[in-house]
């Protein structure tokens, strides 16, 4: 017999069925146990009765909740007064006709069927395998994957892009946050990177005549951990298209939101239609902020504010955290050093660098910066001058040669968009943390407790890469 999952069992009264599964909760009234099964799908209440199961019931009777379980039966309609209103199979239960017991459970250390949001992150990260067990969890991953899977089918289907994966290790490059290193075996003192973002990957993409390129990217940043940031690793939806404008680049990331909003989440309203453009200085002089929330009703979750800010400086004051810190300059990049200077603002650059606007733009939703992106430089001698303006020094600048050595083969103007994918999600899930989205997260202090990491390494691993731990306390 073909196994069947729970919530299709609404269409087969009358017929037997069989059903595997965990012990969500269980119910003993004497001459009658009550189980309800839980599988991928949802759950639904079997009835287990010993003159109906035959042979040996002392298995039903020890079996408790979290034991895996295979059940055959038959389907049968609740009385109208026995219906549950709470679960989308609940008019309808399953009279056991026999009763296996797949694996048994120990006892969990939290309870599966109750709201964990109140229980210890530790000890929910720790056993994270039994917090996505319950609804609430479930429920986080499964619009994860809705959302995963409609912008993959929207962008290639609809849009003529091409989903190609890029390079996980990679070049250290300044590009404005702290990288993770991995040693290189092979070549002792030297190291790969963790991409911070695919940024050059996929301009030298538009350089290979790709034009539309996307992946849902993983982007590894060794930086604290925020609310609407994992530590350690994150997904965007990156995107890079050529012989596109600005104007083209928004429009096609905004009609593909809207459809997704309309498509997946029915229940949600949108409070603009199209996002309304809004230029950096208003919106700084207005609220304060350049992710602004502008919903009419800020206590509706259901009420999606989306809006583009453009516009932005091309350049802000230097900070010592900066990690591209040039040579005694003061100007640093905004958004990143690849973004193209606004056309009318070039002469900026040689007498008043701090006045020019850039090709940026950001997409944000219900006051977070829901996606960032720009128009990129494709001139080489132009890049070369914002290295310049930023303070590189040669050594820096070589870090970059193998980009402008590309661009003197044919570039194309491209430009384009990454939406933060976690971030979206938490949103869109009602979550305040995107720590709730992700199935396996790191702790607030970038530790994983069920894995144990990170994690201390054997000295013969350390002697294959040359690397000797040096001890004492190191400075934040």
């Amino acid at each position: 017999m073909k196994r069947v999952y729970t919530t299709q069992t609404i269409d087969k009264v009358g017929e037997k069925v069989l059903l595997k599964g965990w012990i969500h909760s269980r119910r003993d009234m004497g001459k009658v146990v009550f189980v309800d099964l839980r599988d991928k799908e949802g759950i639904l209440q079997v009835v287990l009765i010993p003159s109906e199961l035959g042979g040996d019931y002392s298995m039903v009777e020890k079996s408790r909740v979290e034991w895996v379980i295979e059940i055959t039966g038959v389907v049968q309609s609740r009385g109208e007064k026995q219906i549950n209103p709470n679960l989308d199979t609940g008019t309808v239960e399953v009279l056991a006709e026999s009763f296996r017991v797949i694996n048994e459970s120990a006892t969990p250390p939290f309870e599966i069927d109750k709201n964990t949001s109140d229980i210890n992150e530790e000890l929910r990260t720790k056993y994270r395998y039994l917090d996505l067990r319950t609804e609430r969890m479930r429920n986080n991953l499964k619009v994860r994957h809705d959302i995963m899977h409609y912008v993959r089918n929207y962008l290639t289907e609809k849009e003529g892009f091409r989903e190609i994966q890029t390079s996980i290790l990679t070049k250290s490059t300044p590009e404005g946050a702290r990288e993770y290193l991995v040693p290189s075996r092979k070549h002792h003192g030297k190291f790969f990177a963790l991409p911070q973002s695919p940024q050059q990957y996929k301009q030298l993409l538009m350089v290979a005549g790709v034009e539309r390129y996307f992946q849902i990217a993983p982007c590894f940043r060794d930086e604290d951990a925020r609310a609407d940031r994992s530590p350690g690793e994150f997904y965007q939806i990156d995107m890079e298209m050529s012989f596109m404008t600005q104007d083209e680049i928004l429009n096609l990331t905004e009609k593909m939101f809207i459809s997704m909003i309309k498509d997946l989440f029915p229940e949600k309203k949108l409070t603009f239609e199209p996002f309304p453009r809004l230029d950096y200085d208003y919106v700084m002089e207005k609220y304060g902020t350049d992710k602004p929330d502008l919903r009419n009703d800020k206590n509706d979750p259901n009420e999606l504010a989306f809006a583009w800010v453009i516009n932005f400086p091309l350049f802000v004051r230097q900070s010592e955290d900066d990690f591209f810190h040039g040579a005694g300059d003061t100007c640093a990049p905004s958004h990143h050093m690849f973004t193209m200077p606004k056309e009318e603002d070039m002469h900026l650059l040689d007498s008043d660098p701090f006045k020019a606007r850039s090709y940026q733009h950001d997409m944000v939703l219900n006051g977070w910066e829901v996606g960032g992106g720009s128009i990129r430089i494709h001139d080489p001698k132009l890049q070369q001058k914002i290295f310049d303006i930023i303070g590189f020094d040669d050594e820096q600048k070589k870090q970059f040669s193998h980009l402008l050595e590309a661009f003197k083969y044919g570039v194309p103007p491209h430009g384009g968009i990454a939406p933060g994918f976690d971030r979206l999600v938490s949103i869109l899930a009602g979550e305040k943390s995107i720590r709730e989205v992700i199935a396996f997260p790191l702790m607030g202090d970038t530790r994983d407790p069920l894995m144990e990491s990170p994690s201390e390494v054997s000295k013969n691993q350390l002697d294959e890469l040359g690397i000797e731990i040096k001890t004492g306390k190191i400075k934040s």
